[in-house]
């Protein structure tokens, strides 16, 4: 991907391995393929592919060094533990992409995985962008040469409160998608963002207009949710946003899924007591001198084991792929990147500041 754009067609992503309808595909550890559908963050672990595919539909993003991937798989457990009972947690779990445990290959049981929900999956010519909420994308705790580092890289964040890192748009004449990545992101200006985000809504003959409309509102919701906690800050955390890019399985058209939703397959078990990782719980992951820190309790899962090497799963993955298709499923937005949560006894206002900033640069491309 490039500043500039870079459009691939059907042929080039079956080159790549990473094309959902094709045919070739990279095959990794215990059948997981490279997730056809990142647009941005980190690519590292297993041959650098960055988050997988697992067989059942599921992805998997590799825990981070500590304490950034304890800090985030702690967060994810809290959010959705069996007998969480906070109001606002719940609340929030609606707007996470789904949570199934932790994940490792047979062959490389030291690798550990969060296993999520795809988003993705029910749409047929997903449109994604990534975009990187808040004025500032370092937590307190970073080193004065890490802020300078995250400053440097967009100073404009702190006035503009979001910045695009990726996308991948859809476009009908030509049948292909057309992406661009952060360095694109950054090169935008407070004159430009909005231009930036118009590109991410049209699919080369006109603006989406039902998905900037469809978009607003569920963003409007997460704001809202933001507004009414004082428990939880959120650094260099995203936004992942995506609507329905092909025309044809809009307004009550059945959908036929990319791939078929099973239950997930069973591996080796995986023992809290051996595992590093789990050591960590979301509170003793932060330090003490955090300035935002309050007595806030966190819960999380008991040490429940099942057997296999996913925790915490009992459900069926898919269930909501076989529902009627209409403008309101054709488009999604979905919190992520949660490396950099830490509790707080007052309003997240840098995360705010984002959402009502994106909310308004949106709203005015509907006026225009």
């Amino acid at each position: 991907m490039s500043a500039d754009g870079q459009i691939m067609d059907s042929s080039s992503l079956e080159k790549l391995g990473n094309n959902k309808n094709g045919s070739v595909k990279q095959v990794l550890l215990d059948g997981c393929v490279p997730f056809s559908h990142q647009v941005a963050g980190h690519k590292c672990g297993i041959n650098n592919t960055g988050v997988l595919q697992h067989p059942d539909g599921t992805i998997l993003k590799q825990l981070q060094a500590p304490p950034r991937g304890p800090r985030e798989m702690n967060f994810y457990k809290q959010v959705f533990a069996k007998d969480c009972t906070d109001t606002r947690l719940l609340e929030l779990q609606q707007y996470l992409p789904k949570f199934y445990g932790t994940w490792a290959p047979r062959e490389s049981s030291h690798e550990l995985f969060l296993k999520l929900e795809d988003v993705t999956r029910r749409f047929l010519r997903p449109c994604i962008m990534d975009v990187k909420i808040g004025r500032r994308s370092y937590d307190p705790f970073a080193s004065p040469e890490k802020r300078e580092e995250q400053i440097s890289k967009y100073p404009l964040m702190e006035e503009i409160g979001f910045l695009l890192l990726g996308m991948r748009v859809y476009q009908i004449d030509s049948d292909s998608y057309i992406t661009h990545d952060q360095l694109y992101g950054r090169s935008l200006g407070k004159d430009t963002v909005k231009n930036g985000l118009t590109k991410f809504f049209h699919n080369g003959r006109e603006l989406q207009r039902y998905a900037v409309s469809l978009i607003i509102s569920k963003i409007r919701s997460i704001l809202h949710w933001f507004e009414s906690q004082t428990k939880l800050h959120f650094y260099a955390s995203s936004l992942l946003l995506v609507y329905e890019g092909s025309p044809h399985i809009i307004n009550g058209s059945r959908h036929k899924p990319a791939d078929p939703g099973t239950k997930h397959q069973q591996g080796e078990p995986q023992s809290n007591s051996n595992n590093p990782h789990e050591a960590l719980s979301f509170q003793s992951s932060l330090t003490h001198s955090h300035p935002y820190c309050h007595n806030v309790q966190h819960e999380r899962n008991g040490n429940r084991k099942r057997g296999g090497s996913v925790e915490e799963e009992d459900e069926e993955i898919g269930m909501g792929d076989k529902k009627q298709f209409g403008q309101e499923e054709a488009v999604e937005v979905k919190m992520i990147d949660f490396a950099h949560v830490f509790p707080s006894d007052c309003p997240d206002e840098s995360y705010i500041y984002g959402l009502r900033n994106l909310l308004s640069t949106l709203e005015q491309m509907l006026k225009d």
